[in-house]
This record gives C-alpha cells, sequence and structure tokens, in this order.
C-alpha cells in the first residue's frame, strides 16, 4: 500500500487537472495547522469565487501582519512597534507576572478578564524531541525582567502537558533562587488541554487557586 507524506496526499487526488496556480495556493493551505488536502482544496475553490476587492482586503490584511506586526520588547507578545497594549497599562499589576507558551494564550486569559498583572510568552515549550531547548524560548528575556522590574509573583500558565511540565520545572529552578513567589496554575485545566480551548470559568478558577511550585 502506497502511502503519501504531508505534501504528496494532496497531489496524490487528481491534482494534474489543476491549473498551476490553483495547485500552489492548495499546496499553501495544506501548510496551515489542522488543514487537509480537502479542505485546502475547498478553501482554495473559495477564495477563487470571492468577488476581487475582498480577495484583494484579503491578501492586503496577511501582507500588513507580516511588515507590520513584530514583538512587545517588554513581554514578547506579537504587537505593533513598540509595547503592547498590556505592557503600555500603568493600571495592571507590575508585581505579577504570568508566563505562557503562546500568544493565543494571553487572549484566553484576558478573556476569563481574572487578571490584572503582567504577562511574559515564551514562544513555545521545552521538547528534546523537536530539538527545542531553553535557549530557543525567551527565557532569558524574563530572567532580565526579574531583574529589572519589582516582580514578586511569577505564575507558570504553560499547558499541562509533558512538555509544559518540564518547562515548568526548569523555569522554577531557575526563578526561585532570584525571589520572586513561583506558583502554579490549579490544576482545574485537564491534562493535555490547552488554554486556547478552556472555558472562562475554568481559567479564572485556575487563576484563583494557584499554588505555591
Amino acid at each position: 500500500m502506497t502511502s503519501f507524506g504531508p505534501q504528496e496526499e494532496w497531489r496524490s487526488a487528481g491534482s494534474s487537472a489543476l491549473a498551476p496556480p490553483v495547485a500552489r495556493l492548495i499546496e499553501q493551505l495544506h501548510k496551515l495547522p489542522g488543514i487537509g488536502p480537502k479542505t485546502a482544496q475547498r478553501l482554495a475553490y473559495y477564495l477563487i469565487r470571492m468577488p476581487d476587492r475582498e480577495a484583494r482586503e484579503l491578501a492586503d490584511a496577511i501582507g500588513s501582519v507580516k511588515e507590520s506586526l513584530g514583538f512587545c520588547p517588554r513581554c514578547q507578545n506579537i504587537a505593533a512597534p513598540g509595547l503592547c497594549g498590556v505592557c503600555s497599562d500603568s493600571a495592571r499589576d507590575q508585581t505579577r507576572l504570568c508566563v505562557v507558551q503562546e500568544p493565543l494564550d494571553v487572549v484566553s486569559l484576558e478573556r476569563a478578564s481574572a487578571f490584572n498583572g503582567l504577562y511574559h510568552v515564551l514562544h513555545g515549550l521545552i521538547d528534546p524531541m523537536s530539538n527545542v531547548g531553553p535557549d530557543d524560548l525567551r527565557i532569558r528575556e524574563l530572567l532580565r525582567r526579574i531583574g529589572d522590574e519589582p516582580v514578586q509573583e511569577v505564575i507558570i500558565a504553560v499547558n499541562p502537558t509533558v512538555e509544559g511540565e518540564a518547562t515548568a520545572m526548569y523555569l522554577r529552578q531557575l526563578l526561585r533562587p532570584l525571589g520572586p513567589r513561583v506558583t502554579r496554575l490549579a490544576r482545574g485545566l485537564p491534562v493535555g488541554g490547552d488554554l486556547e480551548y478552556a472555558d472562562d470559568l475554568t481559567l479564572a478558577r485556575a487563576l484563583e487557586g494557584r499554588q505555591d511550585f
């Protein structure tokens, strides 16, 4: 039985009948997370049928995001040039710092409206199987903040996965000698789950029930 890799799978299903620009579009859509070959084809033909104005607006929006966005120099969240909205808000609690894996986790926690401190985005987790080590994450920037800012508590809010546990343990070893209280989210979050998909009440209770770590 012939097996196909992720790039070959969509090509195997009649791709010779596709015009080259359509085939290229399907291939690029197939690279997006969660988009299989059939979904990529449906999306491609939907885009082809879009009015020209809407298609150009979509292309412009994608180009604008790539050109105008970067990372907040303080928390490493995705932001326009300069500090992000959270870091530039003087009303936020400057003594509490919530460490998360990805920018989408900041969105989830903000939606829960249960935390009024600051954030730090690691942009990944320690994962030796994928050749991701501590130096590949924004850990140096985190340690610099602990030294420069009046941080009294660091809340480690990474996903409760094997990689998340390894990252949390590593951070605890680094942070505890520096003085701040180090806490974890309470176990209201399911093991193997992602913050992005947790409901607001679960996130709020997890924050309220955090424990020393």
